[in-house]
């Protein structure tokens, strides 16, 4: 990827990574800290095997984000510029799903809803990283090509036109 889009994949990697690892070997921790220690001890279960069961898909949904982060950190790497745009525009759709989902399922849960407009503008945020990313490679695209230049020239042109006929 060009500069910017190595930067922004890392990011993300090392986001995904960090949560993913922190999930998986942290579970309780990460809890705690995301929702603090109230919540966190609804969300624990009330019998054993609960706890397990919750402990278990919360180790799974580390690690499943920590493999979205190892796949961020190898597409860094790719220099292709369509496939930069096409995994930009996957990864923001993503961002924008995931804040959909919360606002329609955690506001549901009232445990969780307190924390829902914190969690949707990281999700947000996450997304517009992404789409500053794909403004600036169309913005770059067409600066190379000329494109935005032969249309500066055009408006000016047609600005000028209007001025002295006015």
């Amino acid at each position: 990827m060009g500069s910017s889009g190595f930067l922004v994949c890392m990011l993300h990697s090392v986001i995904a990574l960090t949560c993913g690892a922190l999930m998986m070997f942290y579970t309780n921790e990460v809890t705690v800290f995301g929702h603090g220690i109230e919540v966190a001890t609804k969300l624990k279960g009330s019998t054993s095997h609960d706890q397990l069961l919750i402990q278990t898909s919360e180790s799974f949904s580390g690690l499943l984000l920590f493999a979205i982060g190892f796949l961020l950190f190898m597409a860094a790497f790719v220099k292709d510029r369509e496939f930069q745009i096409f995994f930009a525009k996957g990864c923001t759709s993503l961002h924008v799903a995931v804040a959909f989902w919360r606002v329609y399922f955690e506001q549901k849960l009232e445990d969780l809803a307190h924390h829902l407009p914190r969690l949707v503008l990281g999700d947000v945020a996450l997304a517009l990283s992404w789409v500053f990313f794909l403004v600036y490679s169309w913005r770059e695209k067409y600066v190379e090509s000329g494109t935005l230049e032969k249309w500066r020239q055009g408006t000016h042109q047609i600005l000028v036109y209007c001025f002295l006929n006015s």
